[in-house]
């Protein structure tokens, strides 16, 4: 099996336009693919937007605000990010790691439930519904999204957790197409975890995430 190099973990400042965002994760992925650059996984926050996939219906956006909406070309439907939301952008060779979409999948869920675990958050999966979620009954809401395309077997795009966004952003869109539920974040929750805890945690549970990866590798 081959032994890859660990990715690039880089953590933008500021506020990134999401154009750029999908120009870079582009050419970054091309080059992977091309083998002239390494594996990136980008930490941005973006001013407020809505971003539509590839299963994003009219009918879910209202968008009073007139907030930009942009085409991701990801898996999913309508989705928000903005200000005091960290973004997760994943450039990864599944070629090398494995060919398993739903494993990778998978393992990014596991990924945020272990870094949210750090943080005294018990997140967690719920059959038929996309993204992470917390609390129960009238309390239950959506914590953390995740949208994902793979392209010549690179990953793109990532997740998304909420720290502390204007939660009323979300009033424009019926995110991921769920409208039985609200959504929250650590703010919140009423915990008083920063971006840059959440980074930290991210970061410490990033090499267990690379590794139940290769476990999708079949070696003979």
């Amino acid at each position: 099996m081959t032994v890859l190099a660990s990715p690039e973990w880089r953590i933008e400042p500021g506020l990134t336009d999401y154009a750029r965002a999908l120009t870079t994760m582009d050419a970054r992925a091309a080059a992977i693919r091309a083998g002239t650059a390494g594996e990136l996984a980008w930490l941005v926050e973006h001013p407020p937007l809505f971003t539509s996939g590839t299963s994003a219906d009219p009918a879910e956006l209202t968008n009073p605000a007139g907030f930009p909406v942009h085409h991701a070309g990801r898996g999913g439907r309508f989705t928000y990010h903005g200000p005091g939301q960290r973004v997760g952008y994943l450039m990864l060779d599944l070629d090398a790691r494995g060919r398993d979409i739903r494993h990778f999948v998978h393992s990014l869920e596991a990924w945020l439930i272990a870094a949210l675990a750090r943080l005294g958050v018990a997140a967690r999966r719920e059959p038929g519904r996309i993204g992470l979620w917390v609390g129960q009954g009238t309390d239950e809401a959506k914590i953390a999204a995740i949208g994902v395309r793979v392209k010549r077997w690179v990953t793109l795009h990532g997740f998304s957790v909420n720290v502390a966004p204007d939660l009323d952003h979300f009033g424009g869109i019926i995110p991921c197409g769920i409208s039985d539920f609200g959504v929250t974040s650590l703010e919140k929750l009423g915990n008083k975890a920063s971006m840059a805890d959440l980074d930290a945690s991210l970061e410490a549970e990033f090499p267990i995430f690379l590794a139940n990866l290769s476990r999708s590798i079949k070696v003979t």
